[in-house]
C-alpha cells in the first residue's frame, strides 16, 4: 500500500518545526573524499527520501519499499567510508540519480524475468527493482571482488529473496539462462549484445539505459547484430521534474549465434 499525505506537507519539515533544529541539508561545496557529512536518523532520511520521491513523480512508491531504500541508503553510506563506490554522496542526490533512475524502467516498459543486471557495481539499477518488484528472479553481475562483498552485505541486511549475485564480469561463457539484461554500464551496445548473446534466450531483451547521445551506438549494432537482435523500442525522457535527461534503448534476441560444425 502506498504511503499517502492527503494533508500535503512534508513530514521531514514538520519534524525539523517540532524539534527546533536547523536544517542539515547538504553544503553546496562537494566532499574531496567523497564522503557525506548527513547524519540523519533513519526516521529523517526516511521523511525525506519521502518528500524526494513525492516531488519526482514517485508519490504512490509503497510505503514499506521506500523504507527499504532508506535502509539501503544507509548500508551505502556505511560501506563508502571504506569503498569509493559511487560519487554521490548526498540523500538527494542518491534518491534521484541512483534510486530513481534506477526504477525508470520498470515505469516505463514491461520487464523480463529472470534478469541479469549485467555491471552493477553497488546495486543499480538490480537492487532498487528488486525492491520494487520482489518477487521475480533478479541476478546481479560485479567483477569487482570489494562490490561483490557489499552486494552481498546488502543482500542480507535488507533481506532480499530471489536475487543472486555473480561475481564476476559477462561475456561470452556466461551460459546460465535469462529473460532479460539491463545494464547502466557506459559500454557500447554492440559490445553489450555480444557479451549476452548466449544468456538471454529468444524472445528475451536487453534494456540499456543509457544518456541522451547514445545515436551514433545504434546503427553500428544494426550492422553488427541485426540477424539476431530488433531494435524494438528507443525511449526518450527526463528524470520527472529534473533536467537530467535519458534514453531506453530495448532490444529484442530474435534469433540465436549458430554454431559451427567441427571439421574432422
Amino acid at each position: 500500500m502506498a504511503h499517502k499525505n492527503k494533508e500535503n506537507r512534508s513530514p521531514w519539515k514538520e519534524r525539523q518545526k517540532l524539534s527546533g533544529r536547523k536544517s542539515t541539508s547538504p553544503s553546496p561545496k562537494r566532499s574531496k573524499h567523497k564522503r557525506s557529512e548527513e547524519n540523519f536518523s533513519f526516521q529523517e532520511a526516511d521523511d525525506r527520501l519521502y518528500d524526494i520521491f513525492r516531488h519526482h513523480g514517485f508519490s504512490d512508491f509503497p510505503h514499506e519499499n521506500r523504507r527499504l531504500l532508506t535502509k539501503f541508503y544507509f548500508v551505502l553510506k556505511e560501506n563508502q567510508k571504506k569503498h569509493n563506490f559511487t560519487r554521490l554522496v548526498h540523500l538527494r542526490e542518491i534518491a534521484i540519480k541512483h534510486f530513481i533512475d534506477s526504477l525508470m524502467p520498470f515505469q516505463l516498459t514491461e520487464l523480463k524475468y529472470p534478469l541479469i543486471d549485467i555491471g552493477t557495481g553497488p546495486g543499480f539499477p538490480g537492487i532498487p527493482l528488486k525492491i520494487a518488484n520482489p518477487e521475480p528472479r533478479i541476478l546481479l553481475a560485479e567483477g569487482v571482488q570489494s562490490r561483490v562483498n557489499f552486494l552481498k552485505k546488502a543482500r542480507e541486511e535488507l533481506e532480499l529473496k530471489n536475487l543472486d549475485i555473480i561475481g564476476k564480469y559477462i561475456d561470452e561463457s556466461f551460459l546460465y539462462p535469462v529473460q532479460g539484461v539491463i545494464t547502466r554500464a557506459v559500454e557500447d551496445i554492440q559490445n553489450t549484445l555480444r557479451k549476452v548473446l548466449p544468456c538471454l534466450q529468444v524472445g528475451g531483451r536487453v534494456y540499456l539505459m543509457k544518456g541522451p547521445n547514445v545515436d551514433p551506438e545504434i546503427p553500428t549494432a544494426h550492422k553488427v547484430w541485426h540477424k539476431h537482435y530488433s531494435l524494438v523500442d528507443d525511449i526518450s525522457y527526463n528524470l520527472p521534474n529534473t533536467q537530467h535527461q535519458r534514453r531506453l534503448v530495448i532490444y529484442e534476441k530474435i534469433a540465436s549465434m549458430e554454431i559451427p560444425e567441427v571439421d574432422d
